[in-house]
């Protein structure tokens, strides 16, 4: 069992928070930004998927072939075990967006076009203000489930290394603006209230801190070696699924080629030096 004391756990939560209500800002961000400028967004994906994509193959994954190593003393059994829970994590969240409908999955994400046209309101849409309001809604469901994982992701990643979550949770954070504007773009142009379009963005990102608190203590009886070799390896594959399936893709749609490449480098770069930093202090 793994003993966490409140000056662990404090900081992992706020962590895990704060990646998570990132959604209310998307909801912000979509209210009050320029219509058809999404070249921040694009520069914001890439760096995120660039975090995420580094930490996982460089850090994560690693964490969870030393865990298993620990207990079995076999490089080789290691290794094979760290990577079957990383393709278990990526076959996981393969299987969430199986079974959410396409049009309120928020791993089908809004194109540039798409967004600008329910920012402005377009009045001649086809789709009527119940059918908005109710992709809105389940839009919200759909990410509550999806940062259920995130969150606990999130907050394990803090608990054991406190840097390493934060950049984890920066990426989390980046990777939800989008979530929320499609939480809060469809309410409010099927309700006319920019608040209740916030609010339902800004509680389906609480999912993630609840994911944190709920994995937490149903693993904490059991929390050692094997059960953070296993979550590790399925946190590594998870990220790597969210980055191919969804950052890449959206930031090429919210920008262009340059933009999406700028913001990988950038969010490996930063994620590279950060590692090195903490290590040297």
């Amino acid at each position: 069992m793994m003993d966490v004391t409140w000056a662990q756990f404090a900081p992992a939560f706020l962590l895990t928070l704060f990646a998570g209500l990132s959604t209310g800002f998307g909801a912000l961000l979509a209210f009050f930004s320029k219509a058809k400028d999404h070249t921040f967004l694009s520069i914001g994906m890439g760096f995120s998927a660039g975090v995420m994509v580094y930490v996982s193959f460089v850090e994560i994954l690693d964490k969870s072939k030393i865990s298993f190593i620990t207990i079995y003393g076999s490089d080789v059994l290691g290794e094979s075990l760290a990577l079957v829970c990383f393709f278990g994590g990526i076959g996981l969240s393969a299987l969430i967006d199986k079974f959410i409908p396409e049009d309120v999955n928020p791993h089908e994400l809004k194109s540039d076009k798409e967004l600008s046209v329910l920012k402005e309101g377009n009045k001649h849409s086809v789709l009527k203000n119940s059918a908005l309001k109710r992709t809105g809604i389940f839009t919200a469901l759909a990410i509550g489930i999806h940062n259920f994982p995130e969150g606990f992701a999130t907050f394990i990643s803090a608990l054991d290394d406190l840097s390493l979550g934060f950049s984890i949770a920066l990426a989390i954070a980046i990777h939800n603006i989008p979530e929320g504007m499609a939480v809060s773009l469809p309410i409010y142009h099927a309700t006319g209230n920019r608040k209740s379009a916030f609010w339902y963005a800004f509680i389906s990102g609480l999912a993630e801190p609840v994911g944190a608190v709920v994995g937490f203590f149903l693993l904490l009886p059991i929390m050692g070696e094997l059960t953070l070799g296993i979550t590790f390896g399925m946190v590594a594959g998870i990220m790597v699924y969210i980055s191919f399936d969804e950052l890449l893709p959206s930031a090429r749609m919210y920008g262009n080629a340059h933009t999406t490449i700028l913001g990988i480098v950038l969010g490996m770069l930063v994620m590279a030096i950060s590692l090195v930093a903490f290590k040297l202090v």
